[in-house]
């Protein structure tokens, strides 16, 4: 389970990351996927620092919780 956390994080991560790159420099056209979410149409930017968090707090959460079963 916690690889599998761990991988969602890391999509989520690079997805988020792509996504507020592309809408400062506009690189990364084709990785961005937020755009292609109609009702985010104007908040790219905002969703991918989203994306981004919720992929770090994936990529963490795992480690935590094991840290605190251990105790």
């Amino acid at each position: 389970m916690k690889k599998l956390l761990e991988g969602i994080g890391v999509i989520l991560l690079m997805g988020g990351i792509t996504t507020v790159v592309h809408e400062f420099t506009g690189f990364f056209r084709l990785w961005g996927v937020v755009r292609h979410i109609g009702f985010l149409k104007g908040h790219e930017i905002y969703a991918g620092m989203v994306l981004a968090v919720l992929g770090m707090v994936l990529l963490i959460a795992p480690d935590a919780v094991k840290g605190k079963s251990g105790q």
